[in-house]
């Protein structure tokens, strides 16, 4: 596809005025034949692997942003889900692997690392039951190592055991790292994407080429602008207004990535046309709500205008490009979003909308501080909860949950740099322990068998 002039000068008004970038390129890496029978030597292969190509795509993504003006925020790397490439490795393999990946990407200037995980949906491995362990020694001993476990599917329906143990994990790293920080670094999914280029849930999934390239798009700065700009059209003009802002976003992000894959002599993946909010003022999906008319985010009709935007985005990205993948929704973390973060603070927003709200995007209960005594079960519990949209709905859901140590509802706390601010939500006290503990697999719903 050509590019005119005026779709040049009008992304560079993006990018100049709303906040408009490329908020990752992130390249998929299989690992599988870095392994090896001697621990070292496997090591190695997955240092050389991580550092050749790590190093490659910051000098290339460099260049492009020198070339084109539009900031790449972050530069980050997945890989084959770890649990499958240490099956056959001694049990302290997983924290060794962890510390290479970790040393590997520091050397090659790379933001983050997604990967270190397991597919756990219908039951575990040993070496996946591994690896869930030492999940708290990991992100509490690493720097740039993200973590995911897969949970349910539709397929599959919801695997209760790891959910159990996904609380309890939760509550582990939270206290052995500054305000639960390590938190931040792992998410738990139903349907996860194979192509998620945004952390913590990225991974390189095994129906995924040796490498595959993949762009997360932002924009919300732009959108609420739009939005701004139109206060008197109905929703149907509104939201052909948003969708048309999309393609013009997508289609900036598609360049970036196609011609970044091309540099590096690796295939093209996915553009995830996700609006991904930033701490930056202006640059807030809550935002965009409030601009369409909505006076708090949490408000009554908060759930109906998320569904119209995140809608319009999806038509538009579809229509500037066929390769849409990865998450492609719309996230809301509340404390990297400074609109989401005032509504809580004002009581306009609880966890129970959220939870409400994640039925029409896609992402889930994302960065949500709760207080640090909440029991492991009812952690295990608003997973659970969360979880079981996906399942049933046919669509990714995900949760990030940071149990704070020592802080209550109410409390302020400060995560720093792009992980933002918040104030801890209130969570019931009524306790779900009894059927938590339960266990065992909740089957999978009628949906799921579309054969």
């Amino acid at each position: 596809m050509e590019y005119s002039l005026d779709e040049v000068m009008e992304t560079v008004h993006m990018t100049l005025y709303q906040n408009f970038d490329i908020r990752t390129v992130t390249l998929g890496i299989n690992l599988k034949d870095c392994i090896h029978s001697d621990l070292e030597i496997f090591k190695s292969n997955v240092y050389d692997r991580i550092t050749e190509y790590g190093n490659r795509l910051v000098f290339e993504a460099g260049k492009l942003e020198d070339k084109y003006g539009i900031p790449i925020i972050n530069k980050r790397i997945s890989v084959t889900p770890i649990s499958l490439i240490i099956e056959s490795s001694h049990e302290d393999a997983p924290l060794e692997i962890a510390g290479t990946l970790d040393r590997a990407v520091k050397d090659a200037g790379i933001d983050f690392i997604g990967g270190y995980g397991a597919l756990v949906q219908k039951g575990m491995t040993k070496a996946d039951e591994i690896l869930i362990d030492s999940l708290p020694d990991v992100l509490s001993g690493t720097e740039r190592v993200c973590a995911f476990l897969n949970i349910g599917s539709t397929v599959s329906g919801m695997n209760m055991d790891a959910v159990i143990r996904a609380g309890k994990i939760m509550k582990s790293i939270s206290q052995r790292t500054e305000n639960g920080i390590g938190c931040t670094k792992f998410a738990v999914y139903s349907n996860a994407p194979e192509d998620n280029p945004f952390m913590a849930g990225a991974f390189h999934g095994v129906g995924e080429p040796d490498f595959s390239l993949n762009v997360g798009i932002s924009g919300p700065g732009v959108v609420r602008s739009v939005v701004e700009k139109n206060k008197s059209c109905d929703l149907t003009g509104l939201s052909e207004i948003i969708k048309r802002t999309a393609f013009k976003i997508t289609r900036a992000g598609e360049l970036i990535g196609r011609e970044l894959a091309v540099n590096m002599n690796v295939p093209f993946g996915i553009v995830d046309i996700s609006l991904a909010s930033t701490t930056k003022v202006g640059d807030s999906v809550a935002g965009i709500m409030e601009q369409m008319g909505i006076e708090k985010m949490g408000a009554p009709g908060s759930t109906a205008a998320l569904a119209l935007l995140i809608d319009a985005v999806k038509k538009g990205g579809a229509m500037a490009s066929g390769n849409v993948g990865g998450l492609s929704g719309t996230f809301i973390p509340v404390s990297e979003d400074s609109c989401m973060n005032e509504a809580v603070r004002t009581g306009a927003l609880s966890i129970e909308k959220l939870e409400a709200l994640t039925a029409v995007c896609s992402v889930g209960l994302d960065m949500i501080a709760i207080p640090g005594d909440t029991p492991a079960e009812t952690i295990s519990a608003i997973i659970a909860d969360e979880l079981s949209i996906g399942v049933v709905n046919g669509k990714t859901t995900g949760v990030r949950l940071i149990p704070v140590p020592g802080k209550k509802a109410g409390d302020y706390v400060n995560f720093g740099g792009l992980m933002g601010e918040t104030y801890v939500m209130d969570i019931s006290t009524f306790s779900s322990r009894d059927f938590i503990l339960r266990g065992g697999r909740m089957p999978a719903p009628i949906t799921g068998m579309k054969n």
